[in-house]
């Protein structure tokens, strides 16, 4: 649950949950942010369409599980700063009794948790667990404080996993989750890839102000998270591309890559 020793807050050096939510077009950051932020999209100029079309695959799959498949908890592991069309506020508005957990450890994601939980209903739930990913077992232990997890849930992990030390923590980290799910569950990643170039060194860059590192994959990797698991068409692609039930389509090809499962 959420840790109440103070945390300082640093606004005279740029943050990276704050940058992202600048390339994602929301409001919390500060002008070193905003700067650190250009600086980056001179290196990867397509940042920007990354940020806002990986949210826009959350906001679509989140939908789809509420209003096609009836799951009506979420665990969303890795969440970030709060922007527009937050997991909370697109599966509430599809079945406001949905309850949602909100996993991150990150302390200026967490002094804006309050942001989180404004938009909740009266039906639902929303809240939020201070734990670091890397520890599953913790994760899972705390989610059942808030989830039923004898009935399905939709874990979530978007665009963390690259901060996981190898492929094989990531499998770790992701298969301890899926296992002590439900059977109907659903997994929905997406992460970064390595196939451009100058995406890759945009991360490479983004240690040196502070950011935690960050590794893109190859998309061999991200897909065998979803191994052993029913795919939803059109199944693993590039996150642009990825719409629900239905054929791949025209879209932006950007480095960044998932899909949804249920698990058997």
């Amino acid at each position: 649950m959420p840790d109440e020793r103070p945390r300082t807050i640093r606004t005279d050096i740029p943050h990276p949950a704050r940058i992202w939510n600048y390339w994602m077009g929301g409001n919390d950051y500060y002008e070193v942010d905003r700067i650190a932020g250009d600086a980056g999209s001179a290196v990867y100029p397509g940042i920007g369409t990354l940020a806002t079309e990986t949210r826009r695959f959350l906001a679509r799959a989140v939908r789809y599980l509420a209003a096609e498949k009836g799951i009506r908890q979420f665990l969303d592991i890795g969440t970030g700063l709060p922007t527009v069309q937050n997991t909370h506020e697109v599966a509430q508005r599809v079945a406001p009794e949905s309850r949602i957990v909100y996993v991150d450890n990150d302390p200026v994601v967490l002094a804006h948790a309050r942001a989180l939980l404004a938009g909740t209903t009266d039906e639902g739930v929303t809240t939020y667990i201070d734990t670091d990913y890397r520890h599953p077992e913790i994760v899972v232990a705390d989610a059942r404080h808030i989830l039923n997890l004898t009935e399905p849930v939709a874990v979530m992990f978007m665009g963390v996993l690259g901060h996981a030390r190898s492929a094989a923590e990531m499998r770790r980290i992701v298969h301890t989750v899926l296992e002590a799910t439900a059977a109907g569950s659903y997994l929905v990643l997406w992460d970064g890839t390595d196939d451009d170039d100058a995406y890759v060194r945009l991360c490479a860059e983004s240690a040196d102000i502070g950011g935690e590192p960050y590794m893109p994959r190859p998309q061999s990797e991200i897909r065998a998270l979803f191994d052993g698991l029913e795919p939803v068409a059109p199944g693993f692609t590039s996150v642009a591309r990825w719409q629900p039930g239905e054929p791949i389509t025209a879209g932006p090809s950007i480095p960044a890559y998932g899909g949804a499962a249920r698990k058997p």
